[in-house]
């Protein structure tokens, strides 16, 4: 008895053996596949553009400053909902104006009810030009909002984003 016992842990113990080394070469396998795929979308890349590249003022990394506005309750909200309403549409007038003109870049709100309301992205490199463009809001004129400046260095490809957004908005 203690024989064939030995015999059938032997034959489990081989079998766990070659399982392991089986599943050991298939994560060997996996792993180098994996690796492929690595290095074979890092050297799949766009051709550079240069053209594309100076239209959108980017640097050597494809980047440029803006000055990204953080949008916030301000201490005069409207309590009237016609107010309310009058002052949304003139915000949102001057947000196309801004975007038409080019200084605007990406704005959009934050869902939620919070005191942060939305963020607008400025083609601007100072402080100083975003405040002259935040100015013009009505909702900023109220004390409706308030907005928040800072520096920002991103990529010079949002650049397009108004005209890509145009393209994918459905007619009224």
């Amino acid at each position: 008895m203690k024989v064939s016992s030995t015999k059938f842990h032997l034959g489990l113990t081989h079998q766990l053996t070659t399982w392991l080394q089986r599943s050991n070469f298939l994560l060997w396998c996996a792993a180098f596949i994996f690796m492929m795929c690595i290095s074979v979308s890092t050297t799949v890349r766009a051709q550079y553009d240069a053209q594309l590249a100076e239209r959108l003022q980017g640097d050597d990394y494809g980047m440029k400053r803006y000055v990204m506005a953080l949008l916030k309750k301000g201490p005069h909200r409207p309590q009237d909902k016609q107010h309310a309403s009058t002052l949304q549409k003139q915000h949102m007038d001057n947000i196309s104006r801004l975007a038409k003109e080019g200084k605007l870049v990406l704005a959009g709100p934050f869902l939620g009810e919070g005191d942060l309301r939305g963020i607008y992205i400025f083609n601007v490199t100072t402080i100083e030009e975003a405040q002259a463009l935040t100015a013009t809001d009505p909702a900023i004129q109220a004390g409706s909002l308030v907005m928040e400046l800072h520096p920002w260095y991103g990529s010079a490809a949002l650049m397009d984003i108004n005209r890509i957004h145009q393209s994918i908005t459905k007619p009224k």
